[in-house]
């Protein structure tokens, strides 16, 4: 997906009202970790819809927050922030699944890596160089 498009998160197959920590991470290009967690509780159906599900106390954010996992992202290095230099590559970004709540995380259930790329297919990146000027020009298809 693109990183200025909404994620939808799901997991399927949990039991009925079962507690888990959803987790993600991602390194930047420069190797640090960046990482956010949260506490849910599955429906009567095994299912957990981020959209609809608000994110139980405990964990990097409370509440409905369906793109929370990407937003509260934190750095392990204290102070460091996140930052693409290169948008012609896509961050990869990890999203587990844990069983239950506790400090420690439970057994992983689930994992899935997906990518967020800068720039659509077809977009053409031009370096500008004009007298003191530097910039690049993105081009659609």
């Amino acid at each position: 997906s693109l990183f200025d498009e909404p994620l939808a998160i799901a997991v399927q197959g949990l039991g009925p009202r079962q507690q888990v920590t959803l987790r993600t991470s991602l390194r930047d290009e420069t190797g640090q970790l960046f990482q956010a967690s949260a506490r849910y509780q599955a429906g009567d159906d095994g299912q957990l819809d981020l959209a609809r599900c608000p994110a139980l106390p405990g964990g990097s954010f409370s509440g409905l927050e369906p793109m929370g996992l990407l937003w509260a992202l934190q750095p392990q290095k204290p102070f460091w922030r996140l930052v693409k230099r290169d948008v012609q590559s896509p961050f990869l970004l990890q999203l587990e699944v844990l069983e239950g709540h506790g400090e420690r995380p439970g057994q992983l259930l689930a994992q899935a890596q997906h990518e967020r790329a800068f720039l659509r297919d077809g977009v053409r990146r031009v370096p500008v160089r004009e007298g003191r000027i530097r910039a690049t020009l993105f081009l659609p298809p």
